[in-house]
């Protein structure tokens, strides 16, 4: 019998990560739990891939290659791994299928599996993002229905159901808006890109068409699907390339960077909003500290403390010399938006007094185009902080606030925030105002948890 060769590319991911054989078991089996496919990998399981082993399901293959991905903080493919691509799995859909994508997305919110739901749950740092290179033309071959034609008022009425849709996610929710956004993908904006239109009309459409997969990706990431977040950013990026939209591309390109930065991945967050900021096609003082913004709180998630206090100086600067009173496209930056970033750089960096004092500017900047979720999911960072500095009469004060507004939000995020109050204020159940703000948390999450429809 032929000795089987070994996988000489996974033998080199796997040096790089500087993990043991049972280090590697143990976190593709934590992958695996968090995906909803636990495994029992050990490390003798691990040898053997390296050794040139090839696991039999494609799902296990992801998940290896997941793994190392997420530790080595870029994109990976099977290849990379030296595994080969499944053969069950078509063709990645490109063109004239954007609209197929589309539809199939919109639907998730309706099935039934749990599992399903959990498996577009989780953020991939290997999952690749196009540039916007690769984005030009993806979508023009579009085929359209020689019975149905439309003009700049559908593309307007899309554009304010965008708005519209905003407002709601901001003031009640992801959990609220997700199913909307989606349901107007799937029985409104498909077939709009399928209908016959003038040039200028089809471009304007499928801008509109990116700015709702970004919402919809928005409201996805809010509600904890953050897999399913990526995939709608994807389709958004693909349509914005149709349209040659390099503003909408490089919006949804910074959506990204913000979603892997709320979940701590430093090294995608900084890249995606280098990749956003390159690709700016404006030097407008308001966009540019739109993208230097999180670029700095990137950076500060990678530790890179020069890079990340000179974004945040260039953030400000552009914000001296913005004259504009509103933003360009939905969620401008503001002097709020700046405060909060800086909160974040300096909390990263571990000036954690630093941050209290520029969440607090950041509150008193705030004004009525903010949404209420914003302001109990950033109280609730206040309140931690605050905590974690030792001023437990303010954090308890300032999760009243957030406890207020929390029955009404529907929102994974918001839900964290609650989480993380029960949990740090248990040690400090017999200070009186502590045990009944724990007490307060406690009660409104567990009733949030059973009034919530399961998915």
């Amino acid at each position: 019998m032929a000795k089987r060769a070994a996988n000489e590319k996974l033998q080199r991911l796997f040096h790089e990560t500087e993990w043991t054989l049972r280090q590697f078991a143990q976190h593709a089996n934590r992958l695996g739990t968090e995906r909803g496919a636990p495994r029992t990998y050990s490390p003798q399981t691990v040898w053997s891939w390296l050794q040139g082993a090839v696991p039999r399901e494609p799902e296990s293959r992801s998940l290896i290659v997941e793994t190392l991905a997420q530790r080595l903080g870029r994109t990976l493919t099977l290849a990379d791994a030296g595994f080969p691509p499944p053969k069950d799995i078509p063709h990645r859909r490109t063109g004239s299928d954007v609209v197929g994508d589309l539809i199939e997305l919109g639907r998730v919110h309706v099935d039934s599996s749990r599992r399903r739901v959990v498996g577009v749950g989780l953020f991939s740092v290997a999952l690749a993002i196009p540039g916007w290179s690769d984005v030009i033309g993806r979508a023009h071959a579009l085929q359209s229905n020689p019975h149905a034609r439309i003009g700049q008022a559908e593309v307007t009425s899309v554009r304010e159901m965008v708005t519209h849709l905003k407002q709601i996610d901001g003031h009640f929710g992801g959990r609220y808006a997700r199913p909307i956004a989606a349901t107007f993908l799937v029985d409104t904006v498909a077939p709009y890109l399928r209908a016959s239109a003038s040039e200028h009309v089809r471009k304007a459409m499928l801008s509109a068409a990116a700015m709702t997969c970004y919402l919809a990706g928005w409201t996805a990431v809010d509600e904890g699907l953050n897999g399913l977040a990526q995939r709608y950013y994807i389709k958004g990026l693909e349509l914005a390339g149709a349209a040659d939209d390099h503003m909408t591309y490089c919006h949804i390109l910074r959506g990204v960077s913000v979603q892997a930065a709320n979940l701590g991945h430093g090294v995608p967050a900084a890249r995606y909003a280098n990749a956003a900021a390159e690709a700016a096609p404006s030097a407008e003082p308001r966009l540019r500290a739109f993208m230097a913004g999180q670029q700095a709180h990137g950076y500060a998630l990678r530790r890179a403390r020069t890079e990340a206090l000179d974004s945040l100086y260039e953030t400000e600067r552009a914000m001296s010399r913005a004259t504009s009173t509103t933003g360009y496209m939905p969620g401008g930056y503001s002097a709020a938006t700046l405060a909060y970033h800086t909160a974040q750089v300096r909390y990263a960096l571990g000036d954690v007094k630093g941050s209290v004092a520029s969440l607090d500017e950041h509150f008193k900047l705030r004004d009525a185009s903010d949404s209420r979720r914003s302001a109990l999911i950033f109280g609730g960072l206040m309140a931690e902080r605050q905590l974690q500095i030792g001023h437990l009469d303010e954090a308890c004060a300032t999760w009243s606030d957030v406890l207020d507004a929390y029955p009404t939000i529907h929102s994974g995020r918001a839900d964290d925030r609650v989480r993380s109050a029960v949990k740090l204020l248990a040690p400090h159940r017999k200070n009186a105002t502590a045990r009944a703000t724990h007490e307060r948390a406690r009660v409104l999450l567990a009733r949030k948890s059973t009034a919530q429809p399961s998915i």
